[in-house]
């Protein structure tokens, strides 16, 4: 079944003039047009009709018309004039439909029959000119604040012109049950809006004017909902209305795309033909790519020389190095030119091992999903690249004789020595603050990646919010945070750290060999291992081996976790070493307060961060 695509002009940042351009450009169907933006716009809204017809896009609401009802007789007659201003403006436009909602004055109408009066008074007028009303309970309407009760006022009312607007956030916020809408019938189902939003208890209207998201990307059963409308005989656009503080501030082209992508998501968890290429099975992780340079570049490499990595492959034309160590690989890329960040090393690519690598490019391309253009010599493997909300690309691949490996010369070095790492456990990346959210969807539409419950910390400089995504064979494992606030000047060090986590089947025979080899690992305050002893049961060996080695230890209700860190490499990134025991699932977050208080104190000390090194010369206190 195809479906028309709308976005209410009120998801997007910028003028109207941006607004609807983004929305064309994002390959949306039309619009719901938010009254306040063509208050503030230079076009009559005759032109505004004009504008949006040669973009391609149908006007398919206008909204909102608030408080219409009024138990003063005179109020309510100045509301019905302001209706029929508005329906002048409306039939400029040609928009045949407008949103009202359910009135939140203190005037408003508690008797249902009188409500379902005044809105058929209305409605009559409405009809007469063509026009049709939805009427919409807000979940924090005075009097109708469900969308039953807004059901029973319209059924009363029996009026053609007047319907039903079903907005998922006001009927799921209230706990409602969308299997009722097959109690309505499907003509009175006049529009549909479309938004997701975290679990929060906080007044709801709070929490819809700020908080809600595209679908996919937050808590509610969408595809629940959604399959509900559509089996009552909707058959109007699928319409999304998202109030977000940080869609409203971000770049209108790439909210938009975010919100088309989220639409294309939705209709493929519904029953029928797929409209999209399924995602291929991703198998794990073939390689993370660090661009570095002539600064980073050596001490990355020294690192990983330590951690029992061996330099084993040259690119054939490229500056790039592969270092493995089982089926952990790492690239070392330096072709990346950087002048204003010199010495800065950091994750650039992902390559992700697909069952079907052209397959996962085409549904990535489908889902708008930027495809990235790369130069490649004739006998070098043609790899598919896209690029993530934050920057990184993403490659879909295949390792044997005849895929990405075939473009690395041997080096010669057979690599035996190693200390015990097997595998990428993770990789984890911190997202720019405007695109946590768009993040976890980007990874469960394009790449098939479901997204796990956000848990907060509290950060030695701040909030910080952790989203994983992965799959139910935990073979490809991401973590994703992002500081909760925006910083000023008062930040850490390392604002935006990267780490690749490696796997081990040993940490504290790793740890012993990691320290004889001189990693520079990141050392541990006793006051942590003091608190595990007092906390945990654990047995008195792993509390001696969490001493000496400077380990991490997390649990869930599966098992435990034991982790360690490097320092930080190139101002930004940092290794770990993990070991999950008897089924933990986690990422060891609630480690992550004493692991960056250990970064910062460290930094310090090596001078790599000027304000807490002076501290550390006039205290004497050693990282």
């Amino acid at each position: 079944m195809a479906f028309r695509r709308s976005v209410a002009t009120v998801c997007l940042s910028g003028t109207l003039e941006d607004k609807l351009t983004a929305a064309a450009a994002a390959g949306f169907d039309g619009v719901e047009v938010f009254e306040p933006d063509l208050v503030a716009a230079p076009w009559s809204p005759r032109e505004l009709g004009a504008r949006c017809a040669g973009l391609g896009l149908s006007v398919d609401l206008y909204q909102p018309f608030r408080d219409l009802d009024s138990t003063d007789p005179a109020a309510f007659a100045r509301n019905v004039r302001r209706a029929e201003r508005k329906f002048d403006v409306m039939a400029e436009i040609g928009v045949d439909t407008v949103l009202v909602c359910s009135s939140v004055s203190p005037d408003a109408v508690a008797d249902v029959d009188q409500l379902a009066e005044q809105l058929a008074t209305v409605a009559h007028r409405a009809g007469e000119r063509g026009l049709r009303i939805a009427y919409e309970a807000l979940a924090w309407g005075t009097h109708v604040s469900t969308w039953d009760a807004s059901w029973d006022v319209v059924r009363r009312a029996d009026v053609p012109a007047l319907g039903l607007c079903l907005d998922s956030f006001h009927v799921l916020s209230r706990g409602g049950d969308p299997a009722g809408f097959a109690a309505v019938p499907a003509e009175k189902l006049f529009f549909l809006q479309l938004a997701d939003a975290p679990q929060l208890q906080m007044d709801v209207l709070q929490w819809s004017r700020h908080h809600r998201l595209f679908p996919g990307q937050g808590a509610f059963d969408l595809p629940r909902f959604l399959r509900s409308v559509l089996d009552a005989g909707y058959a109007g656009p699928l319409s999304l209305e998202v109030f977000n503080d940080v869609f409203r501030q971000a770049d209108p082209a790439r909210t938009a795309v975010d919100a088309m992508r989220s639409l294309l998501w939705l209709e493929e968890q519904l029953p029928g033909p797929a409209p999209l290429p399924a995602p291929p099975a991703l198998t794990g992780h073939s390689f993370t790519e660090l661009g570095v340079d002539g600064v980073s570049g050596p001490e990355v490499a020294d690192v990983l020389g330590r951690l029992g990595f061996t330099h084993t492959g040259q690119h054939r034309s490229k500056p790039v190095q592969l270092w493995e160590q089982g089926a952990a690989r790492v690239l070392l890329n330096a072709s990346v030119v950087r002048p204003a960040a010199a010495g800065i090393a950091a994750v650039t690519a992902l390559g992700l091992e697909s069952a079907d690598p052209v397959r996962s490019a085409r549904r990535a391309e489908a889902l708008r999903a930027p495809v990235l253009p790369r130069s490649r010599g004739s006998a070098e493997a043609d790899l598919a690249a896209i690029e993530a909300p934050d920057g990184t690309q993403v490659f879909f691949t295949r390792t044997g004789p005849e895929g990405w490996p075939a473009d690395f010369l041997p080096t010669g070095d057979a690599g035996e020595r190693g200390a015990g790492l097997t595998a990428v456990d993770h990789v984890g990346l911190t997202q720019p603050f405007d695109a946590f959210d768009e993040a976890g969807l980007f990874y469960r539409a394009v790449l098939g990646l479901e997204p796990q419950a956000v848990t907060e910390v509290a950060a030695p400089f701040g909030l910080v919010r952790h989203r994983a995504v992965t799959q139910p064979d935990r073979a490809v494992r991401l973590s994703l945070s992002v500081a909760a606030l925006r910083r000023g000047g008062w930040s850490p060090g390392v604002p935006d750290p990267q780490y690749v986590a490696f796997a081990t089947d040993d940490l504290v025979a790793t740890a012993v060999r990691l320290r004889a080899a001189g990693v520079p690992l990141l050392p541990v305050p006793a006051n942590y291992a003091d608190d595990l002893d007092a906390r945990l049961d654990l047995p008195a060996h792993l509390i001696a081996a969490i001493r000496e080695h400077g380990l991490l230890y997390d649990s869930d209700a599966r098992g435990g976790y034991l982790h360690l860190a490097t320092l930080v490499l190139g101002d930004r990134v940092f290794f770990e070493v993990v070991q999950r025991l008897d089924g933990y699932d986690g990422y060891g977050t609630a480690d992550s307060p004493v692991r960056m208080a250990a970064h910062r104190r460290a930094r310090g000390a090596q001078g790599r961060d000027p304000r807490l090194a002076a501290v550390t010369s006039r205290t004497g206190v050693p990282g």
